[in-house]
């Protein structure tokens, strides 16, 4: 049974604070050792302990998901969703200050050291995050998803902000491969006109995170709605991106840098590409020397 307090706090702030007040064994909740640190690291990356399940936040704590649950009930919550739910309130409204908030961690980690080694820690949190991918991308998903980009009768692109980038250099590099792929908005009349040129069982391929943009979400969900594939590329299994996917992809990101991390994203790119030039074949190969070809008879005027 949850524990009955006066009040349960409704925001992340409201939590650190109780944190800071548990440690300094001040206030009505006692917490041991390990509880704290669970509860510290939930609250040292938000966007996570918002996306993840609790089975997948449970072995990245090494603890029991039992442990979490205990966690949430010793707060006063009815069980970890409700925990969980103040961390998924942040993402939507408290999205806002998510780039200076990140920026500002940077003057904390300046006494780690700055420069080339504040670039080395960023080069392993990617190793890190490279590592975590590859552990969690699973087989059949990773093939059909290939599969549904050779086959597809069209396949467009989506993707906003920085997402926007990604987009592009799949839709770049998809479109070397086989004809009939585009950023799904590339005339830029509007999603609905784009939408509206796709038919059941073409693919769209959507990508976005934390902090998630609305216009992306809805189109993925119009999408699905109208039997549009949809694969998507983001950070976690219970985001609101994968919720309208056929396939879904979670990839990790955390790291120093002042936004969402791209490194594992390209990589997850960059694989799904490979694997489609190999499946394509004869055909990719062909795509490719036509494409040469008119390159050296355009010449000088590229």
């Amino acid at each position: 049974m949850p524990a009955e307090h006066d009040s349960v706090a409704t925001s992340l702030e409201a939590l650190r604070q109780q944190l800071v007040a548990i440690q300094q064994g001040d206030g009505e909740i006692r917490l041991g050792k390990r509880s704290q640190r669970v509860l510290a690291a939930l609250l040292e990356n938000p966007r996570q302990s918002a996306v993840t399940s609790i089975s997948e936040l449970a072995e990245r704590l090494t603890v029991n998901a039992s442990t979490l649950t205990r966690l949430a009930q010793r707060l006063g919550y009815q069980g970890f969703s409700q925990l969980q739910a103040v961390f998924r309130r942040e993402l939507t409204e408290g999205g806002q200050h998510f780039y200076s908030d990140l920026a500002a961690r940077l003057a904390t980690d300046r006494q780690q050291g700055e420069g080339l080694a504040r670039l080395a820690r960023l080069g392993r949190q990617e190793s890190t995050n490279f590592a975590e991918l590859l552990e969690r991308l699973d087989d059949g998903d990773y093939d059909a998803a290939v599969e549904a980009l050779v086959t597809a009768r069209r396949v467009r692109v989506h993707g906003q902000r920085q997402f926007a980038s990604l987009a592009q250099f799949v839709a770049y590099g998809l479109g070397m491969l086989r004809a009939d792929v585009a950023e799904l908005d590339a005339s830029r009349h509007g999603a609905a006109d784009a939408l509206a040129q796709l038919d059941p069982g073409d693919v769209l391929l959507v990508a976005s995170c934390f902090p998630y943009t609305t216009s992306v979400l809805k189109t993925a969900e119009v999408a699905a709605r109208h039997g549009i594939r949809v694969i998507a590329l983001s950070d976690g299994t219970s985001s609101p991106l994968a919720r309208n996917a056929e396939l879904a992809f979670h990839v990790p990101n955390d790291s120093l840098f002042f936004s969402n991390s791209m490194c594992a994203f390209m990589l997850l790119a960059q694989g799904l590409l490979s694997e489609v030039a190999d499946r394509l074949g004869d055909q990719g190969v062909a795509a490719l020397k036509q494409r040469e070809t008119l390159i050296q008879e355009l010449g000088a005027s590229l």
